[in-house]
Parts: C-alpha cells; sequence; structure tokens
C-alpha cells in the first residue's frame, strides 16, 4: 500500500470515528460506513493510546517465532545447500536419479 492510500484510509477511519462521535449511535454508523462494531471499537482504543498514527494499518506478520529453525541449524543448511547442489535428478549421496519410472522397483 502505497502511503497516499495509507492517508487516505487513516483519514476515513478518523472521519468514521468523527462521525460516530457525533451522531452517538455505533451501531448506525457501522451500517452506514460498512464495518464491523468490532473493527470499529478497534480503531477507536487504538486512536485512544497512540492517537491518529493508530489509524495506520499494522503488519500481520508475527513478532516472534518461539517454534522458529535455530540461527546455526538454519545457516548449516545454506551452507550445504550452496555446496553440495541437491535436487532434481540427485540423491542424498550424489547418485544421478536411480529412481524408476511408472511401476516402482521389482517390475520389469
Amino acid at each position: 500500500m502505497t502511503k497516499a492510500e495509507q492517508s487516505r484510509l487513516t483519514a476515513w477511519r478518523l472521519r468514521v470515528l468523527q462521525h460516530a462521535a457525533d451522531d452517538g449511535n455505533v451501531a448506525r454508523v457501522c451500517r452506514r460506513f460498512g464495518i464491523s462494531r468490532k473493527s470499529f471499537y478497534k480503531w477507536k482504543r487504538r486512536r485512544a493510546e497512540l492517537g491518529d498514527a493508530g489509524l495506520c494499518d499494522r503488519a500481520r506478520t508475527p513478532r516472534s517465532s518461539p517454534r522458529a529453525t535455530a540461527r546455526d541449524v538454519v545457516s548449516k543448511i545454506l551452507y550445504l545447500r550452496q555446496h553440495y547442489h541437491f535436487g532434481a535428478g540427485r540423491t542424498a549421496c550424489g547418485w544421478p536419479g536411480r529412481h524408476r519410472s511408472a511401476g516402482g522397483y521389482g517390475r520389469r
């Protein structure tokens, strides 16, 4: 999302909050603007906590990954990928494609 789109979205959310403050009926304002009351109250809470900057979209990525692979393991994997070319047509022991096509092993 560009900065211009983000600023338009922030201005629109601010307008929704101001309209609700003037009207006093949150359900009616949410119906008029086509949003859920849950979103409305989320924006209202964020604006109270962070000001107008709280109305911007936030990143959806998690802040932490407790089950992430350890850095030393990731670096070892990257090292092996760069120095030993495993992949299509090769197996871990270095033999070129030893598997048979349809039918599997044992049939001729």
